[in-house]
């Protein structure tokens, strides 16, 4: 291993990322593919699948170690949608996607979904839920052999903002996620291929948010690589309105956004997920060489 990736590792000796994902020596980053009509930020720029397409396409030739293609809002208050509608948005355009040689998760909590995304070319399955949503996940994944994100997740959206009540914030969500590894070890998954997400913005207020940010060390003390999806959310334009007139409109966020992936790269993480590939890219490739230099002195 290289003196780059073993900076970009972590010095606590972080594991890689798993088994079908690449080691680039920094943080992954993947490209946000919201194929809905409701996302928070850009939902319906991408609902139809030649736009989309042609948009994971893009997210790649930026540099997109990843494209993460999702059929289903998860923003907080959104309404499920039906599992045919589902799958009609997503898999048509992950089977397009791999079949150009675009490496592709599927961001999704439903088991007929992950199914069809992995039969279509998926390689990793990014579950917001964690597996609560649909107790069969976990025996799909392990029966897929492929690479699982499950996030600290405690109600649909329609409910998390109730939920977002803690003692200790990283201590708290330490101790769930723990509760989910055993879960998905009844299910047969394979340690090596599971990431964890902290879950930012999902039952979380913004101070819950930056603890987590700042508290990835301790995260990293579950044993497992770690995915922060920060990109464009509500506590980054509550950072920003602090020191501007407003928040203003989430497309507005990606400079920001894009500091918060080198912070979260310097933390540790093995996975940043971003609607804007390149300053994000660009963040991380700086983190690398700032931790590489901190290594050598």
């Amino acid at each position: 291993m290289s003196t780059m990736e073993r900076a970009a590792l972590g010095r606590s000796g972080l594991l890689a990322p798993p088994e079908g994902l690449p080691r680039v020596g920094r943080c992954l980053v993947m490209g946000i593919l919201n194929v809905t009509s409701d996302s928070f930020s850009d939902g319906g720029l991408y609902a139809d699948t030649r736009r989309a397409i042609d948009r994971g396409l893009e997210l790649a030739a930026q540099g997109a170690d990843i494209v993460d293609v999702g059929g289903e809002s998860t923003r907080p208050g959104a309404r499920p949608v039906c599992l045919d509608e589902e799958l009609a948005r997503a898999v048509p355009v992950v089977r397009e996607l791999a079949r150009a040689g675009v490496r592709v998760s599927v961001d999704t909590m439903h088991v007929p979904v992950a199914r069809a995304a992995v039969a279509a070319g998926a390689r990793l399955v990014n579950d917001v839920s964690g597996g609560l949503a649909d107790p069969a996940m976990a025996r799909t994944v392990a029966a897929a052999g492929v690479a699982y994100v499950a996030m600290h997740w405690r109600a649909p959206s329609d409910e998390m903002d109730r939920r977002a009540d803690y003692h200790d914030v990283v201590s708290d969500v330490m101790a769930e996620l723990e509760a989910r590894l055993r879960r998905l070890a009844e299910g047969g998954v394979d340690p090596a291929r599971i990431v964890l997400d902290p879950g930012l913005g999902f039952s979380k207020r913004p101070e819950h948010d930056w603890a987590l940010l700042a508290g990835l060390n301790r995260l990293r003390e579950l044993g497992f690589p770690l995915l922060v999806g920060a990109s464009r959310k509500r506590f980054i334009g509550a950072a920003l309105a602090g020191v501007d007139a407003g928040e203003g409109p989430p497309g507005g966020r990606d400079v920001a956004t894009a500091a918060v992936s080198a912070l979260a790269a310097v933390g540790g993480a093995c996975c940043v997920r971003v609607h804007d590939v390149r300053g994000s890219l660009d963040a991380v490739r700086m983190a690398a060489a700032y931790v590489e230099h901190m290594e050598r002195t």
